[in-house]
């Protein structure tokens, strides 16, 4: 079904990442040429000079743009979903990193997929993510939205943490492990992929607790329902910290709870018509496809 047209469009990107300027000058030309007003994050601004193209900061961008684009790689994506969502700005990400499970659009194919996108051609996903705050005794301390994860973990120079874990009010138990990590279904391929906890669909409504080098093997990853408080609790470890999307930390004492629960509100990813999310896994953790299946495909 072709959908609204976007007129105000935002860049956003790292400058400091090798060639990242020159493509972000790229994909500036062509939307000028395709006649939207074009916004840009004012840290690359330089990226556009000789463009019509208004430098912006990112609370700006949240309340002017009617899309917003990031070139980079996931942790671009990331950082813009945090500043944007709160004002339900829709995002799209072209891949200048390396991995990226989130950044979908290939530096092959992106004038093709946003000509469909502007065109209003493109499939619109909602993703969760949460909020997290520490509570020290009754002040709250630290605040943070996060797409793919929190995580409560030690420093590298202290030795295990123990952690005492609620869900809903409800003890459920206490470990312990180098960390925990809190992930949506976005996250489930991020930090708690590599710690073997499951991938979750990103329609799929959960969240997972995975965690990290327990020293019981028997503290095994579970998946939760994404409408729960999840409370945990530092009981014992030196030099204890959190972290929102592994970009923004803050430094824990013994005693603080980290209550994460879901946020709100959701990001919306647009996609290209013909994406996959089975695709993306396939491409990005490079399962193998029997020949003879491949007929099955859709």
């Amino acid at each position: 079904m072709k959908k609204n047209r976007f007129e105000r469009v935002a860049l956003v990107s790292r400058p400091q990442a090798e060639g990242a300027a020159d493509r972000v000058g790229e994909i500036g030309a062509f939307l000028c040429a395709r006649g939207v007003r074009l916004l840009i994050e004012e840290r690359c601004a330089d990226s556009l000079r000789g463009l019509d193209a208004e430098p912006a900061s990112l609370e700006r961008l949240g309340h002017e743009a009617d899309l917003a684009i990031a070139i980079g790689g996931d942790g671009t994506m990331l950082g813009a979903a945090r500043a944007l969502a709160p004002h339900g700005i829709p995002l799209v990400g072209i891949n200048h990193g390396r991995l990226g499970f989130i950044t979908d659009i290939g530096l092959d194919s992106w004038r093709q997929a946003l000509s469909s996108i502007l065109d209003g051609h493109y499939a619109a996903e909602e993703r969760t993510l949460l909020t997290a705050r520490v509570v020290r005794g009754q002040e709250v301390v630290w605040t943070e939205l996060a797409l793919n994860d929190v995580v409560v973990n030690r420093s590298s120079r202290a030795g295990m943490i123990e952690l005492q874990v609620h869900v809903d009010d409800l003890y459920m138990y206490s470990q312990r492990a180098d960390g925990l990590i809190v992930a949506t279904p976005t996250g489930s391929t991020a930090y708690a992929l590599s710690a073997n906890g499951p991938i979750l669909h990103p329609q799929a409504k959960g969240l997972v607790l995975v965690p990290v080098a327990p020293q019981s093997l028997s503290n095994r990853p579970i998946v939760l329902p994404d409408d729960v408080v999840v409370t945990i609790r530092v009981v014992e470890g030196r030099e204890p910290r959190v972290s929102g999307d592994m970009q923004v930390f803050s430094d824990l004492q013994v005693g603080d709870d980290i209550v994460v629960q879901r946020a709100a509100f959701t990001t919306t990813f647009l996609h290209p018509p013909g994406y996959s999310y089975f695709a993306t896994l396939r491409g990005k953790l490079n399962w193998h496809e029997l020949p003879h299946l491949q007929t099955l495909q859709r």
